[in-house]
């Protein structure tokens, strides 16, 4: 069920990436006909993931023909982000669609433009206008633009996607869409420790993320099966700590010029990395690689198992707090986002004391190289540092009093980015015949993951605390980007729209007809996907 679709060339990887990024996941057209859907008719405005602000639909559309020219304002981040809408729409359409300064008016044309002087636009909002002549995308920042250009793809058949000449027509719908994001953490996890993934692989995830408007990746780097990242003044933690992974496949992990390779690729698809090193638990491949990091000095053998909750560092000695520096320090200075996530759950074998002590000594170091603070919500357990954020990831099963911590936590002061378990965990089983993932947090169909409403989730958290969303993928079953597809499609795009759209547009009836509409799409670009049954996807 896992099909993995290998690319043809390597450039069509690179274009697949690249459709992906700028937000590929176009809505197909009508759900009704096969393949491609019928690209004679143009894509409702109201068909786009996530759903827009405000859609004002009506008029002539606009065809994209040989004569489109793609019109920038004369700066560098409007040129970038018109080339990369040149390299989506090229190969499909086989035309030039040449990208030309904006005083250059010949021909009609897609124009994009950071004039815009509409505040309410903010960081990441556009507005999109469609008709006869032409298509504007306006935002006053490079990300709304950015975002403006993933919602132009979804106007456009789902074959826009292939990387090879078809028939067109390219009509885009006629009117006005004009959005902003309800939150402003709309982020991905990638556990890049248990199963490690190659830089090929995490940028191709991060062009899918880039499709639905998502703006974090979050990397977990480190845990008991694997250590992911070069640390030059530790550096048996990559090259022995790294060896590894669950199964016992042969590891690996990033040198420094990969991780910065994977920031600038999702930086110029507008997402911002958050790295995460999980301590005081899920520490075994550090403990391993250093006999010093044990309270006994021992090292414990390299772990390849699935079991959490058995690891930790020893709080009482000093080489511990070195060593932590060391990390954060190396790790910030790579890392030109805001945060660093510190992990903190599952710290089983660490008592309630030393877990409060530890966090006490960590979290200001974090402060002292320029980073803000984000843990797992048990950090709430401790006293969460000026600023930080929590990362819930309970579930309906999660005890009163533990959620109580939390929402205290909220009411405090503490941000909070929501990732139940069992609604955005794109690691459970779908149901008992998924062949892939785990279940212990039961299992989470496309509806349960969509089907919950951020702002009102955690009792006693006011709604003003929430960040924002986050899609954890968790990999101790999956080991390629075929089976991280295959867990993330469809699920991750409601995710997305949980973190992007209005409260008052979501309805699972309506939004399950522009999902399976998306599915067209995926097959365009080659990505491996679960076909839910409590989705109408159009007939192969």
């Amino acid at each position: 069920m896992t099909q993995h679709h290998h690319h043809r060339t390597t450039r069509l990887l690179g274009s697949l990436l690249l459709v992906a990024a700028a937000g590929a996941f176009t809505v197909g057209a009508a759900p009704a006909p096969a393949a491609d859907g019928d690209s004679t008719a143009a894509v409702p405005l109201t068909r786009v993931i996530p759903a827009p602000a405000s859609v004002t639909a009506g008029g002539a559309p606009y065809r994209i023909t040989g004569g489109t020219h793609i019109h920038v304002d004369d700066s560098r981040e409007a040129r970038r982000i018109g080339s990369y809408l040149a390299d989506v729409l090229r190969p499909s359409t086989g035309y030039r669609l040449p990208v030309t300064d904006d005083s250059d008016r010949h021909g009609g044309g897609i124009r994009l433009t950071l004039k815009s002087k509409d505040k309410s636009l903010g960081g990441e909002g556009y507005r999109l206008e469609s008709g006869r002549h032409g298509v504007t995308i306006s935002a006053r920042e490079p990300a709304g633009l950015f975002h403006g250009v993933q919602t132009l793809r979804q106007l456009l058949p789902a074959a826009v996607e292939r990387d090879s000449r078809q028939p067109g027509p390219w009509l885009v719908a006629g009117g006005t869409v004009e959005d902003t994001p309800r939150y402003a953490w709309r982020g991905a996890m990638l556990d890049v420790s248990r199963h490690f993934f190659s830089v090929d692989e995490v940028k191709r995830y991060i062009d899918q993320l880039a499709l639905y408007k998502l703006n974090k990746l979050h990397l977990h780097l480190s845990d008991d099966q694997g250590w992911r990242i070069a640390i030059d003044s530790w550096p048996r933690l990559a090259t022995y700590g790294g060896s590894t992974e669950v199964g016992g496949g042969p590891g690996g992990h990033y040198t420094k010029a990969d991780y910065k390779e994977i920031v600038r690729y999702a930086a110029a698809r507008h997402l911002e990395v958050v790295p995460e090193i999980d301590m005081p638990g899920h520490t075994n491949a550090a403990l391993a690689s250093y006999a010093e990091l044990n309270c006994d000095g021992v090292a414990p053998p390299l772990y390849t198992g699935i079991e959490v909750g058995f690891s930790s560092l020893c709080v009482n000695k000093e080489i511990t707090y070195d060593f932590v520096e060391d990390v954060v320090r190396e790790l910030a200075a790579l890392t030109p986002g805001r945060y660093l996530h510190i992990g903190g759950d599952e710290a089983h074998s660490t008592s309630h004391e030393d877990y409060v002590t530890f966090m006490e000594r960590v979290q200001p170091v974090v402060a002292e190289y320029g980073k803000t603070v984000i843990g797992w919500h048990q950090l709430t357990g401790a006293e969460p540092a000026e600023g930080a954020l929590a990362q819930y990831w309970g579930t309906d099963r999660t005890s009163a009093a533990e959620k109580e911590q939390v929402a205290a936590a909220a009411r405090n002061g503490t941000g909070l980015i929501l990732s139940p378990a069992d609604r955005a965990y794109l690691d459970m089983k779908y149901d008992k015949d998924t062949p892939l993932g785990l279940a212990w947090a039961g299992y989470v169909d496309v509806q349960r993951s969509y089907d919950w409403n951020p702002g009102e989730y955690l009792p006693g958290a006011p709604a003003s605390a929430v960040r924002g969303v986050e899609a954890p993928l968790w990999t101790e079953t999956l080991g390629d980007s075929g089976q991280l597809e295959y867990m993330a499609f469809p699920r991750l795009p409601g995710v997305a729209e949980l973190g992007w759209s209005p409260a008052s547009t979501h309805d699972w009836d309506a939004y399950r007809e522009r999902l399976a509409a998306q599915g067209p799409r995926w097959d365009a670009l080659g990505i491996n996907y679960h076909r839910a049954p409590d989705v109408p996807w159009p007939a192969r």
